[in-house]
């Protein structure tokens, strides 16, 4: 059982009575618990397989082939055809297959008829098909995936830099300062996009090598934000008479000069990221970003411009995005205006 202190309690119970960025955060979570269990929810294989006596889960095991099953087949299963074949048989076995029952991959063709297929129920895809008959939900609930955990790593990376630098600017001043910040000024003017294009050109980007290029640049934006608030701080009183109880450096920085900067941090972290699903969604939609077929909202954004009379495809991702980037912003509102400590201190 964790056990909180009354003052972080307090912080929460303050959270909680704002309903727009509470409903935001519990939808938010709900968004990250699906895409983390996507296989769960939306997948080609079975969750369960009660074939003979015997129960499989082929979801999170090994690749079961099909003769297992009683097909003529060595490789995997399609589980969609053993539904049918058992459902046909009406016996003691079962299938129980996910909600969707497509992975992101998958091409599911008609006779008949070209892809882009609309929305259908019958068909179990809820919001259509792309251009090559892959399912559109499919695919936006893994591109999220990628979209939230890139931005996360990406915001726990450029924060870690950028605070732990810009604090030490602004706290020790002098030459300290001059050495970080013509660096900083010669870093911001390189190009980023024009790296990411040269990159590109020679090797296929993967989810790493962007990540480690947008945190390359990434940076220098809260470097400069908590360089400025560290020269603010450090003249107040609460550092001058930690200083003069002989606190360390570290100590002040870290446990005084942070903590009290904490809602300029937080009133960052939604714009964080925002930014970076925005930009791998970008990089995506140009041709520079993760390597097709991996899902991405930015690939799904460029087949509905160039098919638009397919509209379920461009408006899916857009409506994922708005509502994304708005619970995003909402939540970080609320914990920016519960966790402040100068909004709730009461001075005597």
């Amino acid at each position: 059982m964790i056990k909180l202190n009354p003052l972080t309690k307090t912080k929460w119970q303050r959270f909680i009575s704002i309903k727009r960025s509470f409903f935001s955060f519990v939808l938010l979570m709900i968004m990250i618990f699906i895409s983390i269990f996507a296989e769960t929810f939306i997948n080609n294989k079975a969750l369960i397989v009660l074939y003979n006596g015997k129960l499989y889960f082929p979801t999170y095991t090994k690749m079961i082939s099909g003769s297992e099953f009683g097909f003529n087949y060595e490789y995997e299963t399609n589980y969609k055809e053993l539904k049918k074949k058992i459902d046909k048989e009406k016996n003691n076995n079962f299938v129980l297959m996910p909600f969707i029952p497509f992975n992101p991959y998958e091409n599911d063709f008609k006779n008949e008829k070209y892809p882009p297929y609309p929305p259908s129920f019958k068909d179990k895809h809820f919001l259509g098909t792309d251009n090559v008959g892959r399912d559109i939900l499919a695919r936006l609930v893994y591109g999220f995936r990628t979209a939230i955990f890139f931005s996360i790593i990406l915001l726990i990376f450029n924060y870690s830099i950028g605070i732990s630098l810009g604090c030490a600017m602004g706290y020790f001043g002098g030459k300290i300062d001059l050495f970080f910040q013509r660096i900083l000024e010669v870093w911001s003017n390189i190009p980023f996009f024009y790296v990411v294009i040269i990159i590109s050109s020679i090797i296929v980007p993967n989810f790493m090598i962007l990540l480690l290029i947008m945190g390359f640049f990434g940076w220098i934006h809260m470097t400069w934000v908590m360089r400025t608030i560290t020269y603010k701080e450090k003249e107040r009183e609460y550092v001058l008479a930690a200083r003069s109880i002989g606190a360390s450096n570290i100590r002040i920085i870290f446990n005084h000069i942070i903590p009290n900067t904490i809602s300029i941090i937080v009133t960052y972290f939604p714009f964080a990221i925002s930014g970076g699903i925005v930009a791998l969604t970008s990089l995506d939609y140009l041709g520079f970003g993760l390597p097709a077929p991996t899902p991405s909202w930015g690939e799904l954004l460029f087949q509905g411009w160039t098919n638009m009379s397919a509209w379920w495809i461009s408006g899916s991702v857009v409506l994922a995005m708005i509502i994304t980037l708005m619970v995003v912003t909402f939540t970080g509102e609320g914990i920016r205006e519960a966790f402040d400590p100068k909004m709730h201190t009461i001075y005597e």
